[in-house]
C-alpha cells in the first residue's frame, strides 16, 4: 500500500525487496517503506530512494547499503524490529529511524504494523509536547485551546531544525501541492494519537480544540522532570555503530558527483528556508475578553520593543520570525524619535525532557549541553557582557528579563562566515580568496583571545561569526558558553562544521589551506598548540562525521594533528 504522493516503479519496487531480501537472508522482513520522493532537494531524475527494512532477528541491529538500481541509487537502512520498536518507545536511537514516521512515507511491506507504530510514537510526541507547555506556561496550560495542527507542525520542525537535510523533506512537502495530501496524512497520525490520548485522561476535546486534562497539568507540574540519562553501555554502542556506518555511506554515495553538487547548491542557497514557516505556536490559542488570540509572541514581543525602545507612539513595530533551532529569535524593526531602530529578540526554550535527546546523542562522550532557559539565557547575558567589556565585538544587550526568559539586542548587519568558507574552497579569484583567508585568520585570533580569557564559546559554527561592513568580526550565541570551557570544542566545531558548507569535490590544497589558514591564525594569537592538536582526535571528529563528508574530516583533522608543524 502506498500512502502519500509517492508513484514509485513497481518495477523499482520489487528490485527494492528483492535487494531487501537478499540483506535479510533468513531474517523475516516485519515491514518496508520509503520517504516521499517530494523529499529530495534535487529536481532531477536521478533520485535517491530511502528506504528503511525492518527485519527480526537481524544481526548485526543495523545496517546501511547503498545499491544501485537502474538510474537510480538506493540506500537501505536495514534494522532489527528490536532496535525499531524501542526508537519509537523511547528514542533509543534519538528516533534517527523513527522519525520517518512522522513524515509522509510509502508503505512497501506490511501497512497496518508501520501505521501501529506511527500512531504509537505520534502518540509519545504529543505527550512530550503537552508536557512542555505545561514546563513553559504553568498556569496558562490549564486554559490553552490547541489546534492538532500545532502537533505536527512543531515535531516536524523540531526534526528538520535538528538534522539540516530533513528541512529539504519539509521545504518541499509545505511548498508543493502535491504535499497537501503527505500532510493530511500525517496530520491523520496526530489525530489519531489524540484521541487514545484522551482516552487516557489526559486531554479532552473542546469544540474544535484540544485542551490539557487538569490532572496531566496538575501532574506534570508536581514532578520534576528529569532529562533522561539515556546512554546506558548497550545504547552508546549501538549508536557509535550507527556513526562509524554513516560516513561509509556518504563515501558510496559521493561518487555521484550531480546528485551531491546539487545538494551542495540547495544548502548554499536555502540554509535558511524553514525561517518562512509560520510559527507553530500560531495553532495554541489563549482566551481574552475579544475571544480566542494565538499563543506566538509577536504582540509580546511588540510591547516589549514599544518598552525598550521608547517607540513613537504611532511608530509600526514588525516582529519577523529569524528562525532559531532551539529558541525563538525574532528580528524587530521600529523608529524612535523619528530613528529607525532595529534589534533581535531571542526567547529561550526550555529543553530539560526527553524531546531534546537528539542533541545529546550527537555528541556523546564528547560534550555536555546546557538544558535549562534559564541557565542558557544567563550565560547569554554574562559572556556577552563580558566579552564586550574586554573589547571584543559583541551584540550589545539592551534588555533582560530572566522571568519571561527573553533577551533584547543589539542587530549586527554583517556577513556570517560561511560564505567566506565557501567562497575559500570555489573562488578562481586570488584576490578574494586571499582576502578571504585573512578572514579566516583573523577568526583564529579572536578566538584565541577568546580563550585567553577563560572562555570557552560553546557554539563557534560559522553562523555564529559575522563579518561587518567594515572587515570587524562579531561574534554571537554565547547560551553555551562558559568559564574554563572545552576550548577543544570550539576548534573542531568551527573546523568541522564549516566542512559541512564545503563540497565533497573541493581540491585538497584549498581544504588544506583553509584550515592551516584558521589554525596558524589562533596560534599566532596566543592559542595552545596542544588544544589544536586534540581538535583532531576521534573524540570529537566522530560528533561532526554525521553532518561533514568523511575525506573532508579526515584532511580537516590531520591539519590540526600536525599543528606544531605551523607554529610560526
Amino acid at each position: 500500500m502506498v500512502r502519500g504522493t509517492l508513484h514509485p516503479d513497481p518495477k523499482l519496487i520489487e528490485e527494492v525487496l528483492d535487494f531487501c531480501r537478499h540483506i535479510g537472508g533468513s531474517s523475516h522482513i516485519v515491514a518496508a517503506f520509503a520517504r516521499s520522493d517530494y523529499a529530495s532537494p534535487l529536481p532531477t531524475t536521478k533520485t535517491v530512494p530511502q528506504v528503511l527494512v525492518i527485519l527480526r532477528g537481524f544481526q548485526p541491529r543495523l545496517m546501511n547499503y547503498v545499491k544501485v538500481l537502474g538510474a537510480s541509487y538506493v540506500t537501505v537502512s536495514a534494522v532489527d524490529e528490536w532496535v525499531f520498536e524501542r526508537d519509537v518507545d523511547k528514542g533509543l536511537l534519538g528516533e534517527a529511524l523513527a522519525c520517518a514516521l512522522i513524515f509522509p512515507y510509502a508503505t512497501l511491506v506490511n501497512e497496518p504494523y508501520l501505521h501501529s507504530q506511527e500512531v504509537k510514537l505520534k502518540k509519545r510526541l504529543v505527550a512530550e509536547l503537552l508536557q512542555s507547555l505545561v514546563m513553559d506556561f504553568p498556569e496558562l496550560s490549564y486554559e490553552l485551546h490547541i489546534r492538532p495542527e500545532y502537533f505536527m507542525y512543531e515535531a516536524l520542525l523540531m526534526r528538520s531544525r535538528l538534522f539540516p537535510p530533513t528541512m529539504y523533506a519539509l521545504t518541499n512537502l509545505l511548498g508543493k501541492k502535491e504535499g497537501e495530501m503527505g500532510v493530511d496524512c500525517s496530520l491523520h497520525g496526530f489525530e489519531e494519537a489524540l484521541k487514545q490520548l484522551e482516552e487516557d485522561g489526559i486531554v479532552y476535546h473542546s469544540e474544535h480544540y484540544v485542551r490539557i486534562s487538569k490532572k496531566f497539568v496538575d501532574d506534570s507540574r508536581s514532578r520534576r522532570v528529569r532529562f533522561a540519562d539515556p546512554f546506558k553501555r548497550g545504547q552508546r554502542a549501538l549508536f557509535m555503530s550507527l556513526l562509524g556506518l554513516f560516513p561509509q555511506i556518504m563515501n558510496a554515495l559521493s561518487q555521484n558527483k550531480e546528485f551531491f553538487s546539487g545538494i551542495q547548491k540547495a544548502f548554499g542557497e536555502d540554509s535558511r528556508i524553514w525561517q518562512r514557516f509560520k510559527d507553530p505556536e500560531n495553532y495554541v490559542y489563549v482566551p481574552t475578553a475579544t475571544g480566542l488570540v494565538p499563543l506566538a509572541s509577536g504582540l509580546d514581543i511588540e510591547a516589549v520593543a514599544r518598552k525598550v525602545f521608547s517607540a513613537d507612539a504611532n511608530a509600526e513595530v514588525t516582529v519577523e520570525s529569524m528562525g532559531g533551532i532551539l529558541n525563538d529569535v525574532y528580528l524587530v524593526k521600529t523608529f524612535s524619535k523619528g530613528k529607525p531602530i532595529r534589534a533581535v529578540v531571542k526567547r529561550f526554550r526550555d529543553w530539560s525532557n526527553f524531546k531534546w535527546f537528539p542533541l545529546t546523542l550527537w555528541s556523546v562522550g564528547t560534550r555536555t549541553f546546557a538544558v535549562s532557559g534559564n541557565s542558557r539565557l544567563e550565560r547569554e547575558w554574562t559572556i556577552s557582557r563580558f566579552l564586550d567589556s574586554h573589547g571584543f565585538i559583541v551584540p550589545k544587550v539592551l534588555h533582560v528579563s530572566p522571568g519571561d526568559r527573553l533577551i533584547v539586542m543589539e542587530y549586527f548587519e554583517g556577513e556570517d562566515v560561511g560564505r567566506v568558507v565557501k567562497q575559500v574552497a570555489t573562488s578562481t579569484n586570488s584576490d578574494e580568496v586571499a582576502k578571504d583567508l585573512d578572514v579566516i585568520a583573523r577568526i583564529g585570533k579572536t578566538l584565541a583571545g577568546v580563550h585567553a580569557l577563560g572562555i570557552a564559546l560553546g557554539d563557534t559554527k560559522p553562523d555564529n561569526v559575522l563579518i561587518g561592513k567594515k572587515g570587524q568580526i562579531c561574534l554571537m550565541d554565547f547560551e553555551q558558553a562558559s568559564r574554563n570551557g572545552d576550548a577543544v570544542w570550539d576548534l573542531a566545531e568551527f573546523l568541522y562544521y564549516s566542512g559541512h558548507d564545503i563540497s565533497p569535490f573541493v581540491e585538497t590544497r584549498r581544504l588544506e589551506k583553509f584550515a592551516e589558514t584558521f589554525v596558524s591564525g589562533y596560534v599566532e594569537g596566543g592559542g595552545n598548540v596542544a588544544t589544536v592538536r586534540k581538535a583532531g582526535s576521534p573524540k570529537y571528529t566522530k560528533v561532526f562525521s554525521v553532518f561533514t563528508f568523511p575525506h573532508i574530516m579526515f584532511i580537516l583533522s590531520n591539519v590540526c594533528r600536525k599543528a606544531d608543524k605551523l607554529k610560526t
